[in-house]
């Protein structure tokens, strides 16, 4: 440890009340530590809270990034069936010879079956504990398998204010990312922190949505597939994803789809959505799923490549090898898009959408014309994008749908985005490794690293669209992970935006 601290895990992570949270900690010097949870939303509701809990000192195990830190649970939290479903910030202190130590756990309280919400809100949970690296590596630094049961690597569940907090440049250019990286070391946050995480999306669009007075249900990822009775029973009108949402499940898409086939509505908030295929399994058996198996670039080490379980490969979505490509559920793959406002991606963007269609309902109110620029004075195109495949026809931009994109998807709005190439990623890959664009290309058409498959990819766009399923269901992407922020800072017309498609898509037909 860099210093004395505390740190801490919950489990399970997803409970419906009546219920009990086991709280897993490991105390410096083993201090009593001061435990406070509150319910996260619009205000912050403390709900729960202890001076002294006894906690003793643990080590973590080497392999806690696979197997967990298997830390003896400190104290047990009753769930009443009172408390409201949504995220449940708990926050560990110590006082470490005077000086105040802190750190952060989480747990969602799923809705109870008398919940009248008309949405419900998935957290991007997966993709936190992907990038989570707490204990060793992450899904990025060479795990194939990360583990539910360990702490959230600081920044995951909480970040200071100050310049340099988002990974999307704001301002001036900044190619380096110079300002993001010392935001992360001045504050002592991990180095993934920026990509993924409670503060960067979900917390700013609840802390928005709740203001405004909408009813929200919250999940994690996982609820998804474990309890798909959450979209199938008909209580919700609308689903959400916000933010970064990379790592789904064929259970999680399962539960989705079938949502939407049904006539449930859709509103993907989010960027570089169900990307990764992921599955979740338990470390032994006959118990809850605590650990997260993603192989992505290494799929051919995959323990189900080249069976009759080849549909669950820990690949792209839009693999040719998995052939579910992302799109038919969006409408948008991160393969069609990138990144904006990124290093050396699009690095002078507008970080805003032009407008192809703005008399659609969802611009009602707004004021916007054709060319007109959407939230750009919030830098809400950032990051990472979808996209679609595309022509012009007379100045408008039509889908092709050969990538998988639904027949009748409308594109209503678009920014430029593009993937890392050799020279332009912010962590170059290794000489005899491809860049990323030349693996996207190589996977989505199985071809190698073709010239004239990596030139198909190599112009992205962030596109907002919507279609309509078969049975009457609307579905509304805005391709980009950055359109909360433009709710954080209470930009007029995406609040507008947002307004409209929470009031249409959330309320019941007549």
């Amino acid at each position: 440890m860099a210093f004395e601290t505390v740190t801490g895990y919950c489990w399970p992570q997803s409970v419906a009340a009546p219920d009990r949270v086991a709280v897993h900690l490991s105390s410096a010097g083993g201090r009593p530590v001061a435990v406070e949870v509150a319910r996260v939303g619009a205000r912050r509701e403390l709900v729960w809270s202890a001076d002294a809990v006894p906690a003793e000192y643990h080590v973590t195990p080497p392999d806690a990034d696979r197997n967990g830190c298997d830390w003896p649970a400190a104290l047990t939290i009753d769930i009443p069936e009172g408390w409201r479903s949504g995220y449940y910030e708990v926050v560990l202190s110590i006082d470490a010879d005077g000086r105040l130590r802190r750190s952060h756990a989480f747990f969602v309280v799923r809705p109870a079956a008398t919940s009248t919400a008309p949405i419900l809100l998935a957290l991007s949970t997966n993709t936190w504990h992907a990038y989570n690296d707490f204990g060793g590596r992450n899904l990025y630094t060479g795990g194939t398998t990360v583990s539910l049961r360990r702490p959230m690597s600081p920044g995951f569940l909480f970040k200071p204010d100050g310049a340099g907090r988002r990974v999307t440049v704001i301002s001036p250019p900044d190619r380096s990312m110079a300002a993001h990286v010392g935001y992360l070391q001045l504050n002592h946050l991990s180095p993934w922190a920026g990509s993924a995480g409670w503060p960067d999306w979900e917390e700013p669009f609840l802390a928005w949505a709740e203001r405004e007075g909408y009813a929200i249900d919250v999940v994690t990822n996982a609820d998804l597939a474990d309890h798909p009775e959450l979209l199938d029973d008909g209580r919700y009108r609308l689903y959400l994803s916000v933010g970064h949402d990379e790592y789904w499940s064929a259970g999680m898409r399962d539960t989705v789809e079938r949502f939407i086939a049904n006539g449930g509505n859709a509103a993907f908030l989010s960027g570089n959505t169900s990307f990764w295929q992921v599955r979740l399994e338990p470390s032994n058996t006959d118990e809850p799923a605590d650990r997260m198996v993603g192989y992505k670039g290494r799929f051919r080490d995959d323990p189900v490549f080249g069976t009759d379980r080849q549909a669950l490969l820990t690949a792209m979505w839009s693999d040719v090898l998995v052939g579910r490509p992302e799109n038919s559920m969006t409408g948008v793959s991160f393969t069609r898009g990138g990144y904006h406002r990124i290093g050396k991606r699009v690095t002078l963007g507008a970080g805003g959408y032009t407008m192809y269609r703005p008399e659609h309902w969802l611009f009602d109110g707004t004021g916007l014309d054709y060319g007109d620029v959407l939230g750009s004075d919030a830098t809400v195109v950032g990051y990472e994008c979808d996209g679609c495949d595309f022509t012009f026809r007379d100045g408008l931009p039509y889908p092709t749908g050969r990538d998988g994109t639904p027949a009748g998807f409308e594109i209503l709005a678009l920014a430029p985005a593009a993937h890392f190439t050799r020279d332009t990623a912010t962590r170059p890959p290794a000489p005899n490794e491809p860049s990323e664009l030349e693996f996207i290309a190589s996977r989505v058409d199985g071809g190698g690293r073709d010239p004239a498959s990596v030139a198909r990819l190599a112009h992205g766009h962030a596109v907002f669209g919507t279609y309509t399923s078969p049975s009457g269901g609307t579905v509304v992407t805005t391709g980009s992970t950055d359109w909360a922020h433009g709710l954080a800072a209470r930009h007029p017309m995406v609040e507008q935006v947002t307004r409209n498609l929470l009031d249409r898509l959330s309320s019941r037909p007549d």
